[in-house]
């Protein structure tokens, strides 16, 4: 089954106490994608780059069965870069630089050739640019998920709640949960997201997991114990990507395999951030990561005598 993929595809510069990065591949679309496309193909990218992304990335991904029919080009800007300093915790960051560039005329089109997928990732967007992305779907695709972050809570409020009215699925971190419905509890912080619209939420915990809520039911993943994370900054797009990758594969949106989505993409996490960039991303190979799932059944597996 096809997955649309929305986000930013762009340059980051990263400062962690492991080491610093000048000028790396990074954006919410590219690290979606690149996990993404180990399950399911073709991964439909919509995104705006400038005239100084690498036409080597772009063949690297058209190799993986990402199409690139969606992403506009822009030949007299530069792409959206970024650039932050995570502290010691690994857990938050100070942003240095942003630069916009190609991002602030970012139209994003829907071709005709991705009109058939079931399945669409939006990725940390401004919401009325997500919303410009549903509103050219000529037909509602079996699942819909996106992605936000605090800034578009404290900016663009209106636009998105209009957004969470039209998904099926809301991804977040604890705090922007918190934010989002002014609730200390994140049992009761997603009962009120639901009202707003998603049918289900995932609210990432960083290296503590993440919890998945519908209606009734409530499951927790635990992040993978690495010795060494170098590279936080692409870990929520990289859960994201292989998260719906999976579930495009298996064409299934039961609680149950949303369970199974969870710890795919968790697996998928916990090898992004052992490198920078999505360096680690391009190295492991399938076998790789079906040692790393089945580890993940060993940390959470027992037996009671009761």
């Amino acid at each position: 089954m096809s997955l649309i993929t929305v986000g930013t595809m762009a340059f980051d510069a990263v400062e962690t106490p492991f080491g610093k990065a000048n000028k790396i591949v990074g954006g919410s679309a590219t690290y979606a994608a690149y996990a993404a496309s180990f399950f399911t193909k073709p991964v439909q990218q919509i995104s705006i780059i400038g005239y100084d992304f690498p036409q080597e990335e772009l063949s690297a991904m058209a190799k993986r069965g990402i199409v690139l029919d969606g992403v506009e080009s822009v030949k007299n800007k530069k792409s959206f870069f970024w650039k932050g300093r995570y502290h010691e915790d690994m857990n938050s960051r100070d942003t240095l630089v942003t630069d916009l560039n190609v991002l602030e005329d970012f139209n994003p089109i829907v071709p005709d050739s991705y009109q058939d997928a079931n399945f669409v990732m939006l990725g940390n967007l401004m919401p009325k640019l997500q919303l410009r992305v549903i509103e050219q779907l000529r037909k509602k695709p079996k699942l819909i998920v996106m992605d936000t972050m605090n800034f578009w809570m404290e900016t663009a409020m209106p636009d998105l709640k209009k957004v969470l009215q039209k998904v099926d699925l809301l991804l977040v971190n604890d705090a922007e949960a918190r934010e989002l419905t002014h609730q200390f509890s994140l049992v009761k912080a997603a009962k009120e997201i639901m009202k707003m619209g998603p049918k289900y939420l995932i609210i990432k915990k960083g290296e503590h997991g993440a919890l998945l809520f519908n209606k009734h039911k409530v499951f927790f993943a635990p992040a993978f114990p690495l010795e060494d994370v170098f590279d936080p900054t692409g870990a929520g797009d990289t859960f994201a990507g292989g998260f719906m990758g999976y579930l495009a594969k298996t064409n299934s949106v039961s609680f149950e395999n949303m369970k199974k989505a969870i710890i795919v993409g968790s697996a998928m996490a916990s090898f992004c951030v052992e490198k920078f960039g999505n360096t680690k991303l391009k190295e492991i190979s399938r076998a790789d990561l079906n040692k790393r799932i089945r580890l993940f059944r060993e940390l959470t597996q027992f037996e009671t005598a009761f």
